[in-house]
This record gives structure tokens, C-alpha cells and sequence, in this order.
């Protein structure tokens, strides 16, 4: 289970990520994953980009579930909003679902098996997106880019995350 913050709502409907904590909802960290996937990489990327955003997607959640927040009198793991990632509950979809389940016995981790944050962000259309490798981040349009020129989801993490280690999950 992932402790999710749901915040009120901008006036566009979308979750503000200023907006007040109305509750805290506990969701399976395997729903809460596939729900968040889709909202964060496009469902119609190539499969080994999917991958990766869903390795990233899981070690991020799973490093916040190890470090709990508390606000407003709130404990929480993460919010719904992109001040952790967007997560909207039954959003899920198919291609976004086998991405997740094809990394669900793996975690990325840094050498000594240390649980760390995956962070990530949008990046440039149709580019390498250089400027995020030294900055242990992976760029969204960054994992299509190498996905469409033939690189698997290891080597896509592996350009973004430097010192990280493939590891099976019992």
C-alpha cells in the first residue's frame, strides 16, 4: 500500500498541486503504478520506453513510501498532483500495464541495493536530452527518443541514471 494525498481541484478540474489535502486514500502500490503511468508517459510510446518511465514511476513511489510526509496534520507518501507524480485512479491502460508488469520483479537501485528516488521530467520532443544525464534525472521524451533508435529500457536508464544496479525482487 502507497499513502496518496488527494488535493481539491484547480478550476480546470485537473488535481492543484497548491490545492488543500482533502484526504488521504491507501492504494495498492501495484494500482497506484499503473495509475500513474499513463498520466506520466504516453500510452502509445514505444514498449521499452514504457519500461523505463515504469521502472521510474516505481522507484520514485517506492523511495517516498520509505520516506513518508506529513502536512496540514496529513501523513502521506505522495499526492496525486505533479508535485510527486499525477496519479488519477482508474487510468490505467493496457500498453502502460504490461510495461509495468514486465519491471514488476525488478527495482533500480543504487550499488549496494540502497532503495533511491528515479526523478524525471518532460524533456525536449524528438532529442537525446543531454542536459538531464548528469543530472540523475530521466527526460519523458528522452526515453521515446532512444526507444525509436533501438535501445532497450536498461540502456535508456542507464544513459539517465548513472552508478544504479539492475536488481531481481524476490
Amino acid at each position: 500500500m502507497i499513502r496518496v494525498a488527494i488535493r481539491e481541484n484547480n478550476p480546470s478540474g485537473e488535481p492543484d498541486p497548491r490545492g488543500r489535502i482533502m484526504y488521504v486514500e491507501a492504494v495498492p502500490f501495484t494500482t497506484y503504478c499503473e495509475d500513474v503511468l499513463p498520466n506520466e508517459w504516453f500510452p502509445s510510446w514505444h514498449p521499452e520506453a514504457l519500461k523505463a518511465g515504469a521502472m521510474a514511476v516505481k522507484m520514485f513511489a517506492w523511495y517516498h513510501h520509505l520516506h513518508p510526509v506529513t502536512i496540514d496534520g496529513f501523513t502521506f507518501d505522495v499526492d496525486n498532483t505533479t508535485n510527486f507524480q499525477h496519479f488519477q485512479e482508474m487510468s490505467s491502460q493496457p500498453t502502460t500495464n504490461a510495461a509495468f508488469q514486465a519491471i514488476q520483479k525488478l527495482a533500480y537501485t543504487k550499488p549496494n541495493g540502497e532503495i533511491a528516488e528515479l526523478n524525471y521530467s518532460a524533456g525536449y520532443e524528438n532529442d537525446p536530452n543531454w542536459q538531464y544525464r548528469n543530472a540523475q534525472k530521466m527526460a519523458q521524451w528522452g526515453s521515446e527518443y532512444w526507444a525509436r533508435r533501438g535501445q532497450n529500457y536498461l540502456q535508456i536508464l542507464q544513459f539517465y541514471y548513472q552508478n544504479r544496479a539492475l536488481m531481481r525482487l524476490p
